[in-house]
Order: C-alpha cells, then structure tokens, then sequence
C-alpha cells in the first residue's frame, strides 16, 4: 500500500480532496486524469473497491468544471 506522499505527483488532475483510498483506487486502475474518467461510464467507476457516493460526487463535480461528464 502507498503512503500519502507517495501518491504525490501520480493522481494528475484528479480532485485534491478525494479521500486517500479513492485516490488509490484511481491511481492503481491507470484512472490518473479527469479525460481518462470521462471515457468510462459512471457505474464502471463504482466498482472500484475505496469509490463511493462521497467520491462519485466529487469526480462529477470535477468533471464538470471541465466540460466533462461520464460516459452515458
């Protein structure tokens, strides 16, 4: 398992204010960029064990401050 700063520098553009485990559960799936999350639909991404409703909130939120949705 990574340590906090060792997340540092891999989660791209990600939200900052993830929690830790969503952010590993991103990092580990190559999921390291709001266009890359944008290519899957929203219920792939709930899959991954340390996403939940808090963390799907807040990559929609971040998706969409950049054009961006999930995919339908």
């Amino acid at each position: 398992m990574k340590k906090k700063s060792e997340l540092t520098g891999q989660t791209g553009d990600l939200p900052d204010h993830l929690s830790e485990p969503a952010k590993r559960a991103l990092v580990a799936a190559n999921l390291t960029s709001l266009k890359k999350l944008s290519e899957l639909k929203e219920a792939d991404v709930t899959f991954l064990h340390g996403i939940g409703p808090d963390a799907i909130r807040k990559l929609r939120t971040a998706l969409s401050a950049v054009d961006l949705s999930f995919r339908d």
